[in-house]
C-alpha cells in the first residue's frame, strides 16, 4: 500500500439515546456526507495530518505514551497512535493523511469519531496489520474493529489490550459501528457491550432523511463531554452499587434491568437514596429514559419500521425526544424548537440526536416533498434564532455505505 484514499461517513441516530454505555440497543444510519481522506504511506514511523477544515496540521511520532491536549483536534490521532503502537509493536509504517470533510464539525454527525477512524484505518492498512496474527485473533471482523477503534477514543480497555486515559466521550461504540457496519439504504438495529448487530432494516424508498445542524456546538472534548460522561459515569456508579448489593456482576445496566422482574423496581429504589455523581432526581428520571428506551421504544419502533407503520414509528421517535428533554436534560432551546417545527411542518418522524446540549435534528420526509419542507425549516428556524443564521446548516440525505476505500 503506497497511496489510498477512503471515504468516511458521519452518522444519524435515529432513536436509542445515550444506551451504548450502559449495554441498550440503539437504531442508526450513515449518511452521505463524511471524510474523504487521502493516504501516502512513508518509511519515517510517525503520522502526519491536515486537514481542510483546519488551519493547522500536526506530525505526532509514533510512540505508546503519548499524551495529548483535550482541546485540540489532534488529540483523537494521538489517542490512536498510543493504542496503536502500544497494542501491536509492528506497527512502524508511517502515514501521511489529508482530509477533505463535507461533515459539519461539533454538530452531532461524529465527525471526531470519523477522524479517529480514518487514522486508525490509515495506520492499520498501512501496516497491513488485518495480515497479522495477533490482530486476527482479538479482531476477526468490523463489529470487533469498530468496538477497538471506540476504544482508543473512549479509553476503554479491549478484551485483553489495556486501556488508557482517552479523550472525547465515554460511549460504548455506536458511533463507530455506525461507520463501520452501515449498510446502503438500511439503518442498522445494533447493540454494544459487546457490539452485535441484530439486523438490518430498509429505509422507507420515497423518504430522504432532512437534518438540521443547530449551530450550538456540541464539542465532544469541551461542553459536551462533562455532561454526558457524568451521565454515563453515575449509570455506571448505579450499577456498581447494584452489583455490590446483591452479589452479583452484572456487565452492563442492561443486564441488570433484565435479569430479574423486580429487578427494576429494585434500580428505581437504589437511584433514588442518591450519592452517585448526580442530583438522585435526576438519576431517577435517567433511569427511567433508560429503562423506556431500551425496552419499549426501540424494539417498537424498530417492529414498526420493518413494515412500513410509519405513524406508529414517527409516534415512538417523538416519544424519545421527550425522553430526552424530560430524562435525559440535554436538550437546548434550539434542538427543541427544531424539532416541534419539523413536526408542524408535517415531518414523518423528527428528533434530536447526538450527545446533546447542541447538535442536530433529524427528520424523515417523503421526497416529494423534501426540498420546501427544507427551505421552509430553515427559514422558520433562522427567523427564530438569527444569531444561528450562519452556523447552522440544513441538508438531504439517505442512509449511506459504510467507510471503505474508493478509487
Amino acid at each position: 500500500m503506497s497511496r489510498m484514499r477512503y471515504f468516511i461517513p458521519g452518522r444519524v441516530e435515529l432513536i436509542g439515546k445515550h444506551v451504548d454505555y450502559a449495554g441498550g440497543s440503539s437504531l442508526t444510519c450513515a449518511i452521505d456526507r463524511g471524510l474523504t481522506v487521502s493516504v501516502q504511506a512513508i518509511d519515517a514511523p510517525l503520522l502526519r495530518v491536515r486537514s481542510s477544515a483546519r488551519s493547522d496540521a500536526v506530525e505526532i511520532p509514533y510512540s505508546g505514551s503519548l499524551h495529548a491536549r483535550d482541546d485540540h483536534w489532534s488529540c483523537y490521532a494521538k489517542a490512536v497512535v498510543r493504542r496503536l503502537t502500544r497494542d501491536f509493536p509492528s506497527v512502524q509504517r508511517g502515514v501521511e493523511i489529508a482530509i477533505t470533510s463535507s461533515l459539519p464539525e461539533s454538530a452531532g454527525l461524529s465527525s471526531s469519531s470519523a477522524i479517529t477512524v480514518a487514522i486508525a484505518r490509515a495506520i492499520v492498512d498501512a501496516n497491513q496489520l488485518t495480515e497479522d496474527s495477533a490482530w486476527v485473533r482479538r479482531i476477526p471482523d468490523s463489529l470487533a474493529e469498530a468496538e477497538y477503534f471506540a476504544a482508543m477514543e473512549t479509553g476503554a480497555p479491549f478484551r485483553d489490550l489495556a486501556g488508557d486515559a482517552g479523550v472525547g466521550v465515554a460511549g460504548g461504540a455506536q458511533d463507530h459501528l455506525a461507520i463501520l457496519c452501515a449498510k446502503t439504504n438500511h439503518c442498522g438495529y445494533f447493540g454494544y457491550l459487546p457490539a452485535r448487530c441484530h439486523d438490518y432494516l430498509q429505509w422507507p424508498a420515497d423518504t430522504v432523511l432532512a437534518v438540521a445542524v443547530s449551530g450550538v456546538t456540541a464539542t465532544k472534548t469541551g461542553n459536551a463531554r462533562a455532561h454526558y460522561n457524568r451521565t454515563a459515569d453515575s449509570l455506571r456508579a448505579l450499577l456498581h452499587a447494584w452489583n455490590l448489593r446483591h452479589g452479583v456482576n452484572h456487565p452492563t445496566l442492561r443486564d441488570a434491568v433484565s435479569s430479574a422482574p423486580e429487578a427494576v423496581d429494585g434500580l428505581r429504589s437504589l437511584a433514588k437514596i442518591g450519592g452517585f455523581g448526580v442530583d438522585s432526581r435526576y438519576l431517577v428520571g435517567r433511569l427511567e429514559q433508560f429503562i423506556i428506551e431500551t425496552q419499549v421504544l426501540v424494539p417498537e419502533a424498530v417492529r414498526a419500521l420493518a413494515v412500513g407503520d410509519l405513524v406508529t414509528f414517527g409516534r415512538l421517535v417523538a416519544r424519545s425526544h421527550d425522553l430526552a428533554e424530560t430524562g435525559l436534560q440535554n436538550q437546548v432551546a434550539e434542538t427543541i424548537a427544531l424539532v416541534h417545527s419539523a413536526q408542524s411542518l408535517g415531518a414523518i418522524a423528527a428528533s434530536a440526536f447526538g450527545a446533546g446540549f447542541g447538535g442536530a435534528v433529524w427528520s424523515m420526509v417523503h421526497d416529494t416533498e423534501a426540498e420546501p419542507f427544507l427551505l421552509q425549516w430553515s427559514q422558520s428556524y433562522r427567523q427564530r434564532y438569527p444569531e444561528h443564521h450562519a452556523s447552522s446548516e440544513f441538508f438531504l440525505s439517505r442512509p449511506s455505505r459504510a467507510a471503505a476505500a474508493i478509487d
